[in-house]
């Protein structure tokens, strides 16, 4: 908490379940305000009580955040309703709603207190797994599975946070990471640029002379033999009518942009969400770099799809890897670790199932 918020105002607000507090003294030996709740749980008979402490933090000690600690037993989505019901008076704002699971007894505490755990589970933006540094591979994804099943959304933290910062871990408490969103918005800006290089080669690549001869054709063809002959044009522009033809058998052939004809051929851009299927996974797999090269070459095959970029980081086991890939190269560089590991693949037909499968995802 010191690293994260250095430079903050935090004042620490505590529901202990049960007469004793323990871990008041250790907060306030840190330099935290500590505001003990021991009379019950904030689900229940503590919600008035809880109103009044929060609002007497913020009225005593203007704090820059506050963090609540609720007892195990306590539902989040009861947590979350007293400090919306506080925001209404007081200029308070919720920013993030953090779990804290352990990943060898997720199953375990689904099944003892299912409404409690589920609620925890089920209304968290950041769920951190405890103890992933002593658990196989196996045992982390399947909780994160059956994590999935009650919040599909959540970020979920698989990596040891012994080996994450606090700055990491409160990054991902108060947003998540989109690569999907990234890859897209990189693949909307190299397609303008596309354009606007087009656009330009379309603009300068007409030659005129000083008679102002038509560069290019513009004809119009009709079945009732009138011809519409225009000089003095510099694009291709090509109609054909039939009397007997509706509007929608009117074919145009149009180039995007304005041509120096003076005509303005209108072009509908699509967004990259609209032309590129996506394929993103958090994944608790390790890689090796030997394993990441392999299925970067194959994935650049055109087996799965015409990829246009992927892009990940992931953990390698020793250590952390982050790799990009356009069509023709690819590049792995090794990087310190995240909170888990992210893959995204972007491109058009892409074969999502069987890309699934190629990261072991």
């Amino acid at each position: 908490i010191k690293e994260a918020f250095q430079g903050e105002k935090i004042v620490l607000i505590e529901n202990e379940f049960g007469e004793i507090g323990i871990d008041g003294g250790f907060m306030r030996e840190a330099g935290i305000q500590v505001n003990e709740l021991n009379s019950g749980c904030i689900c229940c008979s503590l919600v008035g009580d809880f109103r009044e402490a929060l609002k007497k933090v913020v009225e005593t000690y203007h704090p820059d955040r506050i963090l609540i600690e609720p007892s195990g037993v306590g539902k989040l989505s009861d947590v979350t309703r007293a400090v919306e019901g506080v925001g209404e008076t007081l200029p308070v704002s919720l920013n993030s709603f953090v779990t804290v699971a352990d990943v060898n007894k997720v199953k375990m505490y689904m099944k003892n207190f299912g409404e409690f755990y589920d609620d925890q589970i089920s209304h968290a933006s950041c769920i951190i797994l405890s103890r992933t540094g002593s658990a196989d591979e196996k045992k982390i994804a399947a909780a994160v599975a059956m994590i999935q099943e009650k919040n599909p959304t959540a970020t979920i933290v698989t990596t040891d946070w012994n080996e994450l910062a606090g700055a990491q871990i409160v990054s991902v408490m108060d947003g998540k990471r989109d690569l999907v969103a990234e890859l897209l918005s990189e693949a909307q800006a190299s397609n303008a640029a596309h354009a606007d290089e087009d656009e330009e080669e379309h603009h300068h690549h007409h030659d005129h002379d000083e008679d102002g001869h038509e560069c290019c054709h513009h004809h119009h063809d009709h079945d009732d033999d009138d011809d519409d002959d225009h000089g003095h044009e510099c694009c291709h522009h090509h109609h054909d009518h039939d009397d007997d033809d509706d509007e929608d058998e009117h074919e145009h052939h149009h180039h995007d942009g304005e041509c120096c004809c003076g005509h303005h051929h209108h072009h509908h851009d699509h967004d990259a969400d609209e032309v590129f299927t996506s394929w993103g996974h958090e994944t608790a797999h390790k890689y090796s770099h030997d394993e990441l090269e392999s299925i970067l070459t194959t994935l650049d095959s055109g087996e799965y799809g015409a990829v246009l970029r992927a892009k990940g980081i992931v953990d390698g086991g020793d250590t952390w890897y982050e790799f990009d890939m356009v069509p023709g190269e690819h590049e792995i560089r090794t990087c310190g670790p995240d909170v888990t590991g992210k893959v995204c693949v972007i491109g058009s037909q892409l074969k999502e199932h069987e890309v699934e499968e190629l990261f072991h995802a």
